[in-house]
């Protein structure tokens, strides 16, 4: 015992150092890979998966999952700051050239473009800060609205200037519901929904607000060409103008739908776009009644 005592310590010494080491070899490549992502800053790389379905696999798979997303946030960001700079290029060129003229040239300034430029740059930038206090993750004021009478305020502000005008159907069951959420925040859904609507129908634009289980549902629909169907996820994108809307477009930037989607989705609720009865688009609020 004293002369194999030894020998079979050191046996067992050596047997447990290799399988470690083979256990822990997967570990090692994925912290390998891992540090060499962090230092080339390439998100498009991904750590090896090993073959066997245990743990480490799944580890390797979590990960490369974590990357993709990563990267895709990334990529979002890096499109939005160069979109949003081609975007307010446009009007910061515009009113410097009209400020020009006019410093040279006094009697021919247009003091009108010069505000249009003003207000349209105001609106941008106040759109960009909403997108990225949404993008940060900033959560809307937890009160309770009711619908019904945010819909009547946001129709009656608008009445006299509408270029196409809006009638309400209210449910009765819809009369009273409540959410939760911001007020501003939702009437800005109810505003960027009206004023897209407003601006590619015919002669009329309906919403109606009606309950369903546990959730209200706002719809706003025109008569209007319609949205394709390989459309109707992409116009929610930021900066995305369909071609049939840039004559009707005044200084859109493409960013009203894209606000309201991501407003809607921070009240736990959802935005999708339909064909309308009248043959027009049907955008579709859907969000949780208190």
């Amino acid at each position: 015992m004293l002369a194999g005592l030894p020998v079979l310590l050191l046996v067992v010494a050596v047997v447990t150092w290799m399988v470690t080491r083979r256990a822990l070899g997967p570990v090692e490549a994925i912290r390998a890979e891992m540090a060499e992502i962090t230092a080339s800053r390439d998100l498009g790389r991904r750590v090896p998966v090993p073959r066997s379905r245990d743990e480490v696999a799944d580890l390797a798979g979590t990960t490369n999952q974590t990357l993709a997303a990563l990267e895709e946030s990334v990529e979002r960001q890096r499109r939005f700051v160069a979109d949003a700079s081609h975007e307010l290029r446009s009007p910061l060129a515009s009113l410097r050239t009209q400020l020009e003229v006019a410093a040279a040239h006094p009697e021919l300034l247009d003091l009108p473009g010069v505000i249009d430029d003003a207000v349209r740059l105001q609106q941008l930038t106040t759109d960009l800060l909403l997108l990225a206090r949404l993008d940060a993750g900033e959560r809307a004021a937890d009160t309770t609205v009711v619908l019904a009478e945010l819909l009547e305020e946001e129709l009656e502000s608008r009445a006299e200037s509408d270029r196409v005008p809006a009638r309400s159907v209210v449910e009765a069951s819809a009369g009273t519901v409540r959410v939760r959420g911001g007020r501003s925040h939702l009437r800005r859904v109810l505003g960027n929904l009206l004023d897209n609507a407003q601006r590619h129908a015919s002669g009329e634009v309906t919403v109606t607000l009606r309950a369903a289980g546990d959730r209200v549902v706002l719809a706003v629909a025109d008569d209007g060409s319609g949205v394709p169907p390989g459309d109707r996820e992409r116009i929610f994108e930021r900066f995305v103008r369909l071609d049939q809307a840039r004559d009707r477009d005044e200084g859109g930037a493409g960013l009203g739908l894209a606000i309201a989607r991501d407003v809607v989705q921070a009240h736990g609720g959802t935005l999708t776009v339909r064909e309308a009865a009248g043959g027009g688009a049907s955008f579709e609020v859907r969000l949780p009644a208190e």
